[in-house]
């Protein structure tokens, strides 16, 4: 079936006649603040990955790309309510289109995509989009408009540099947030109408709330052998410790980038996750996969640069993290005890980077305790859903109900964490470590107060972030870590 033949009405609101010309109206970029074949790739990365590789496997022997987006589109379902449209432009034609203008939808995406948007939105009169046979772009789409209108005039609203040809064939030429090379040339028309192009902001912003740098803290984490070995004073030692600490650090961001991408969909019925930068449009699917591969590279070349063993660790934590993303996240208890390992992890690549053996006592009480965080995080959504009327954890195994059972299993961890603590404070040998190993008791203390807070807040609805990120913010939890800290030090320097 060609292009022009699925072309079709969309029920629409009822107009008033106009003699003005046709508008045009592209999708990806420009309507939509997403590209369509990208999100659809993420949500088939996400729903089918092996179906996917195939279908990227026969590409080059398929019938093109218009093909590929079709196979594309069967494997990834994309929810037209949700997407992250222009709302200023959306009302601007909902406006020329009660004044009587005919709307077309003119876009490369699949044509079952470009239909769902077109009935959900309900602004256009008809459609013409990709088919599985021709791929409606750049001078492709530019023919079947004229296949549509003939030599009459029309408008067209675009935003890629594929668009130019199509602004210079337009009686105007509706540039939508275009880059500067694009508007350049659009203007070169004498026909642009630029309003819908201002100067993007917050690029930069964006960038760093997908990349969350905050949750770097957590990497502190490879500093701990470092200090428990007492290696602080090797400049060498401590310099291997930082560099894993950068790798680690840039592991996670793209860890977070994928996870961000395959959540997408998700993420926009969230009432705090919508406005996350993919699940928001504000920077490109495209982008997201090609900067979490720049990253797992520069982790890599970092961690490899101090030993193979750390850059076995980084590349460990990088299978496990995307595991977790594509299905161990939606595996009941499967999914607080991979968080508790990635954890405890960062700890044994922190001893490989420093050249020493972590103790059976620091993996114990890691497990343990990081087994708590994990639980608090979930119990923590739990809560929060239970709050919104809600049976189910967004993209989770967990019900509600489940609750009953989670709290206790996360208050039994807590608990094992301080009883390890205590048992590794009377273990003969730490009297040879520490200077006054009686301090310890302090942190024991401290840990105990925070670990109840923890989940005292926990239930009162009161964890909206991640436990650690929370005790960042909370200020009793910071005095109570910085509390841990301190006696940790005193432990080593008192009586030296």
């Amino acid at each position: 079936m060609s292009t022009i033949q699925s072309e079709r009405a969309i029920p629409t609101e009822t107009v008033t006649e106009s003699d003005a010309p046709p508008i045009f109206v592209d999708l990806d970029g420009t309507l939509l603040r997403s590209d369509m074949l990208w999100e659809s790739f993420a949500s088939a990365l996400r729903l089918a990955p092996l179906r996917l590789l195939h279908a990227l496997g026969s590409l080059p022997l398929g019938r093109g790309k218009a093909a590929f987006k079709e196979a594309v589109a069967a494997l990834g379902p994309v929810d037209a309510q949700t997407l992250p449209y222009r709302e200023k432009l959306v009302t601007w034609i909902r406006e020329r289109r009660r004044e009587g203008r005919r709307i077309v939808l003119a876009t490369a995406a699949d044509r079952s995509f470009a239909q769902a948007i077109a009935a959900h939105l309900g602004i256009f009169d008809a459609v013409l989009a990709s088919d599985g046979e021709r791929n409606l772009k750049g001078k492709e789409k530019l023919a079947a408009i004229r296949e549509s209108v003939g030599d009459a005039p029309f408008d067209y609203c675009g935003n890629g540099a594929e668009d130019v040809p199509i602004f210079a064939a337009a009686r105007t030429a509706i540039v939508v947030a275009a880059s500067a090379r694009v508007m350049a040339r659009a203007q070169a028309s004498g026909n642009a109408d630029l309003r819908f192009c201002a100067t993007g902001t917050g690029r930069i912003r964006n960038w760093l709330r997908a990349l969350r740098p905050y949750q770097w803290a957590k990497n502190l984490l490879v500093l701990v052998p470092l200090f428990t070995s007492f290696h602080y004073d090797d400049a060498g030692a401590v310099g291997a410790a930082v560099m894993a600490v950068v790798a680690m650090s840039l592991a996670a961001s793209a860890g977070y980038l994928v996870n961000d991408l395959l959540d997408m969909q998700a993420d926009r019925l969230h009432p705090r996750k919508r406005l996350r930068p993919f699940a928001a449009g504000e920077i490109g699917v495209s982008h997201g996969f090609f900067g979490a591969a720049a990253l797992v590279v520069l982790a890599l070349l970092i961690a490899a640069s101090i030993s193979f063993g750390l850059a076995g660790w980084v590349l460990t934590y990088l299978c496990a993290t995307i595991a977790y993303s594509f299905f161990i996240k939606r595996l009941p208890v499967f999914d607080v005890v991979t968080l508790a390992g990635l954890y405890t992890l960062r700890i044994a690549a922190g001893g490989s980077a420093v050249g020493v053996e972590v103790s059976f006592w620091l993996f114990a009480f890691s497990i343990f305790v990081f087994l708590s965080l994990a639980l608090v995080k979930r119990c923590g959504e739990l809560v929060l859903a239970r709050e919104r009327g809600e049976q189910t954890g967004a993209g989770r195994g967990y019900k509600i109900e489940d609750l009953g059972t989670l709290q206790p299993l996360g208050v039994a961890a807590s608990c094992a964490s301080v009883l390890v603590l205590a048992l590794y404070v009377r273990l003969p040998e730490v009297s040879d470590r520490y200077a006054s190993p009686e301090m310890l008791w302090g942190a024991l203390v401290a840990l105990l107060i925070w670990l109840a807070r923890l989940w005292i807040d926990t239930g009162r609805g009161q964890m909206h972030d991640d436990p650690l990120v929370h005790a960042l913010r909370d200020p009793t939890s910071r005095w109570l870590v910085a509390a841990i800290g301190v006696s940790f030090f005193l432990a080593v320097a008192i009586g030296r």
